[in-house]
């Protein structure tokens, strides 16, 4: 009895500290305020995201009429007039990739316009682990996922990966920051292990769009032993540049025995933007 009793006592001082640092955090908002993160403002409200409610609501978000595979902004593709000898798709709107059939992956989805803030905002999630700012795209890519049931049913959740390399560099994979938390709002499996990356990311900083489908091409596996045969993956990332990486993942989930794979990004570069991504 005297154990268990110094057991709980034990237990409940451990969870004092956390109290006690959220408590902290609350009153340095009030008394040490900070400014914004992205555009240095003085934050004017109590909350442990370090970015303010006017460059939230600045991030550009994608509304329809998009692409039906890849959900690139119809009015992101210069004006074409078709050729009369063009074959038509006419039951859903296709840019020119998706009518090519370029990707392995089903279908893709993102939050908003890799553009302005956002940028900003995806180099802070990026490089330094920042928990409030995950919950946050999080709560966004939950909301874009149900708004869009039809085309992102899914089975279980899983990150991007980073190469073992950079991962041990980095500390964490910022995918997984995401993926962890998605999953968990969906109601959905996370499988944070489930794909590898083979091959890092070549050094160079800018890569053309063929150098990234190339730095890409089998540098994705599926883990051994991993269970994906005939389910529907959600596969997360940050940015979707070209579509690269989520086409290079997609290939080796389907290669796996994946039914569909399904791609949900925080930012979509617009293709005037596509060469100043920092992912693939």
């Amino acid at each position: 009895m005297g154990k268990s009793v110094a057991k709980a006592s034990s237990s409940e001082s451990l969870r004092i500290p956390v109290w006690l640092a959220g408590a902290a955090d609350a009153l340095a908002s009030i008394f040490l305020p900070a400014g914004c993160r992205l555009c240095e403002e003085l934050l004017t409200h109590v909350s442990r995201l370090p970015i303010c409610e006017s460059c939230l609501a600045s991030f550009a978000r994608i509304t329809a009429p998009v692409c039906g595979v890849c959900g690139l902004p119809m009015d992101a593709l210069p004006v074409q007039h078709p050729s009369p000898a063009a074959p038509v798709r006419a039951e859903e709107n296709l840019c020119p990739a998706c009518a090519n059939d370029t990707f392995h992956f089903d279908r893709a989805r993102s939050f908003a316009r890799y553009q302005e803030s956002l940028v900003r905002a995806i180099v802070l999630l990026k490089f330094e682990e920042m928990d409030p700012l995950a919950d946050w795209f999080a709560d966004r890519l939950a909301d874009v996922v149900r708004s869009h049931e039809d085309v992102l049913k899914a089975d279980l959740v899983v990150p991007v990966p980073l190469h073992k390399v950079r991962r041990r560099e980095r500390g964490f994979n910022q995918a997984e920051l995401l993926s962890k938390r998605v999953a968990k709002r969906l109601g959905l499996p996370h499988q944070g292990v489930l794909l590898v990356r083979k091959r890092p990311r070549p050094d160079k900083h800018l890569l053309t769009s063929r150098e990234r489908w190339e730095a890409v091409r089998g540098a994705f596996a599926t883990h051994p032993g991993s269970q994906v045969d005939k389910r529907r993956v959600l596969l997360v990332d940050d940015v979707m540049t070209t579509g690269a990486t989520l086409d290079a993942c997609a290939e080796a989930l389907r290669e796996a025995g994946a039914s569909a794979v399904l791609g949900l990004t925080v930012a979509r570069a617009m293709p005037s933007l596509r060469k100043f991504g920092p992912s693939g």
